[in-house]
């Protein structure tokens, strides 16, 4: 009698990028074989203290990684490309992306080496490739970035098709407009599962067109009576070309600042993407050579970062330019949420310094990257999936995208709503959530990759509430008993001269309480640190109902 056999399944697990916005990374599994779609990272929220980026955990990848046949890149974005030089320390497989988006993954390993050769393997919409049991063709897509593209994924079991970040533009800068008619054919032939872009899933209606900012830019340059400022997101590319069209057309001479400002500008016109006529572009130090009314400057800052040229020109900071009233600002973005705090002091600070500063939803000088309900519901009437992950969202857009997907048919059973690390396992005779492999997010601080965790946060946490008092005494190894000190020293908590009765009082309790260990007969260090801890924990509290961070340290003679 024959034995049963396990039925051979695809295995899609989200390793990033779902409930989140930020460190999308997918893997997609057939008889242990993987690809992996897209390894992207995350920017740290306010309780993150110190850390400058968040990855995915790979400990899966890590644990598989003879099977890893190839990593799939949709586009240049840092949430879709950003953790890879960190991943190809640890794994190995050729890379393939567009030529934008591998010109800008060559910026990043020279900033970040990955500590071993890659694989780079450039591919174009329309290019089809082998992995393994997958054969992966490219779709284009419009998005906020040149060169995007899905990826429809065949399996032995059917087609996967994975949207990455899109939105249905009929007009784009670039005239590629998305492959409605690939996206269609697919459908015709039957998709097993859509994977789909979540962002814009609370918004109604259809996105508007990138070239509705190019009609705003050319009203605010008609009138802008001196200098123009442009702050945008420095992936934008074609916003970039807009905001020179407009300058070339009323003859202002255009200048960029800002690092990954001129770092993206500088690859997109040595790439082919960025055009700028010769003449045009001037250096920072030639701005004041030039009328202010023949001026435009393009920067980065529009999320108000601290570091930012328009946060510093803002806040007078800057060492070449600094705001003239009179000049127009135009923030070309909407504000990341979570970001609305610092944008909003930055525009505080530009109009107190004389500057008209253009930031409104409804001015037209932003559109969002994003599909929004309508043009979700075409993907999914397009490519009428038998499953539906929706993906790139926080749980409130994920939950949003399945409402769509059940109004346009999808029944409920076939729609997963995923957290980072659950397996979705397709048979033959159906689909199930089997199970959980490690994900979660990596902390890189400086150098240091995941040597930061929950504890050291939460140190630094307290840290930055109440401050820190260190104790260090003296205490004889033999007898237990105090020979020097104890001294405190404070930092953060209290200014010591103004609180010299409180120090006082303080050397009196861990006095005491080394007196009772002593009593005690206590030899252990830690339970002397922590008889310490705990007596002067509980008078600083009594006495100022503030709770510092206690680090006793103890020298043995």
């Amino acid at each position: 009698m024959a034995k049963n056999r396990r039925p051979k399944a695809v295995r899609v697990i989200p390793l990033g990028g779902v409930g989140e916005i930020g460190k999308n990374m997918m893997v997609i599994e057939y008889e242990r074989e993987m690809i992996v779609v897209d390894a992207g990272l995350m920017f740290p929220d306010d309780e993150m203290l110190g850390i400058d980026l968040v990855i995915p955990d790979i400990s899966y990848l890590i644990e598989n990684r003879q099977n890893l046949r190839g990593i799939l890149l949709t586009h240049g974005h840092e949430d879709h490309i950003g953790a890879l030089p960190y991943v190809l320390r640890q794994v190995s497989a050729p890379v393939y992306g567009t030529k934008l988006t591998l010109g800008l993954l060559q910026a990043k390993f020279e900033e970040l080496p990955p500590g071993r050769d890659v694989d780079l393997r450039r591919i174009k919409a329309g290019d089809k490739v082998q992995l393994g049991p997958f054969r992966v063709e490219f779709l284009r897509v419009s998005h906020s970035i040149a060169d995007v593209v899905a990826l429809a994924i065949e399996t032995p079991l059917g087609y996967i098709i994975h949207t990455g970040d899109f939105k249905l533009d009929q007009t784009p800068i670039d005239g590629m407009v998305t492959d409605f008619h690939k996206f269609g054919e697919y459908g015709e032939r039957g998709v097993l599962l859509l994977i789909s872009d979540s962002t814009n899933a609370e918004r109604p209606g259809y996105t508007m067109s990138e070239r509705v900012v190019g009609q705003a830019f050319d009203e605010v340059f008609r009138t802008a009576p001196r200098r123009i400022i442009v702050a945008s997101f420095a992936s934008n590319i074609h916003r970039i070309q807009q905001i020179v069209d407009a300058a070339v057309k009323y003859r202002r001479k255009v200048c960029i600042t800002g690092r990954s400002m001129v770092n993206m500008a500088t690859i997109a016109r040595e790439l082919g993407y960025l055009h700028i006529p010769d003449g045009v572009l001037i250096d920072l130090e030639e701005v004041d050579r030039y009328p202010l009314e023949k001026v435009v400057i393009i920067t980065t800052g529009s999320q108000g970062e601290p570091m930012s040229a328009l946060t510093r020109m803002a806040a007078s900071e800057h060492g070449k330019l600094s705001i003239i009233p009179g000049d127009t600002v135009v923030i070309s973005a909407s504000p990341i949420p979570g970001n609305e705090r610092l944008v909003g002091r930055v525009i505080n600070s530009l109009f107190k310094q004389g500057a008209q500063v253009i930031y409104e939803a409804f001015s037209g000088v932003h559109v969002s990257g994003h599909a929004s309900q309508e043009e979700l519901k075409l993907m999914l009437n397009l490519t009428r999936p038998r499953y539906f992950i929706p993906v790139h969202g926080e749980y409130r857009h994920l939950v949003k995208h399945s409402q769509l997907a059940k109004a346009v048919g999808i029944p409920e059973e076939n729609i997963f709503l995923l957290e980072n690390g659950d397996v979705v396992e397709i048979t033959a005779g159906g689909a199930r959530v089997a199970g959980k492999v490690t994900a979660g997010q990596v902390l890189v601080d400086g150098l240091g990759v995941g040597d930061v965790g929950n504890i050291v946060l939460r140190d630094r946490r307290l840290l930055s509430q109440d401050g820190i008092l260190i104790v260090v005494m003296t205490i004889n190894k033999q007898t237990g008993e105090a020979v020097a000190g104890p001294d405190i020293i404070s930092r953060g908590f209290v200014y010591v001269r103004e609180a010299e009765g409180l120090m006082e009082e303080a050397r009196s309790r861990v006095k005491e309480a080394l007196a009772r260990a002593q009593e005690e007969r206590a030899t252990e260090w830690a339970t002397i640190k922590a008889n310490v801890r705990e007596s002067l924990s509980q008078f600083l509290y009594e006495k100022t109902k503030r709770r510092p961070m206690i680090l006793p340290i103890i020298m043995e003679v």
